[in-house]
């Protein structure tokens, strides 16, 4: 598996993309209320994209057994974990949205994830989500130059599991820049075998990583309906998703899908 390593130059390309992609999610943030609908925040999505000069990575993105992925942006509500697309359903209070999100500007893609809850969260709903966007910021916080991609893995899935939730185990982070999925896969949790190689990796300077945890209120395991695009919980519990792309430089990580 070959790494990808960006110089400056590029990094800063990937951090103008994923600039757009963090003032989407700002104004996708004050658009989730009660009534709005998924197919509305796609449309918000995508007027942004367009007016900030760049394009969708996902629209048209092809994987093998399902047409191509119709819209700008995944939206996954409630039991969906990824790889929702939007609809006119429109929005509860307490449901929670998760919206996937990336944009390409200049050849360089940036990606990331954020999920909200229409309304004030319960005090069910506040753990859930704050152990998402924890353990998020624990992996990274686990990232260093030269460190190993399974300390990220380590710190993600120890957060998570120590506050009574699952990792799911079925979809992971990966390498972005010039294509929206690159070497490596980051996964969110440790396990011999096939994954041992890749959480052994060393963290290289120039690496730019989506570390993306998706955390289950109940199993890890997760459904989909063949030729289907939406993966949703195997259990019908609620699922969150928390995405930044990130840098690996030589003094540290840069959060590059901030605004």
């Amino acid at each position: 598996m070959a790494k990808h390593l960006y110089s400056a130059r590029q990094v800063a390309l990937i951090r103008e993309a994923g600039r757009v992609v963090a003032q989407a999610l700002e104004l996708i943030r004050q658009a989730v209320q009660p009534g709005a609908t998924t197919r509305v925040i796609e449309r918000v999505a995508a007027e942004h994209i367009a007016k900030c000069g760049g394009k969708s990575p996902f629209l048209g993105y092809q994987f093998p057994g399902k047409a191509p992925f119709p819209a700008v942006i995944c939206t996954s509500v409630n039991d969906v974990v990824v790889h929702g697309v939007p609809d006119d359903v429109p929005f509860k209070q307490g449901d929670l949205v998760s919206i996937d999100i990336g944009c390409i500007k200049d050849g360089y893609i940036g990606d990331a994830a954020w999920t909200f809850c229409v309304s004030e969260p319960d005090e069910k709903t506040k753990r859930l989500l704050t152990a998402g966007e924890e353990a998020l910021y624990a992996g990274l916080k686990a990232m260093r130059p030269r460190g190993k991609l399974g300390e990220v893995s380590r710190a993600i899935q120890t957060l998570v599991e120590g506050r009574g939730y699952s990792v799911v185990r079925d979809y992971v982070g990966h390498g972005v820049g010039q294509s929206l999925h690159e070497e490596p896969q980051v996964p969110n949790y440790l396990q011999a075998g096939a994954l041992l190689p890749i959480i052994g990796w060393t963290l290289q300077p120039g690496m730019v990583l989506a570390v993306e945890p998706m955390v289950n209120e109940g199993t890890a395991n997760v459904v989909s309906t063949p030729g289907q695009w939406p993966v949703r919980t195997a259990d019908g519990k609620r699922s969150v998703h928390f995405e930044h792309t990130v840098a690996v430089l030589p003094e540290g990580i840069e959060i590059l899908t901030k605004a």
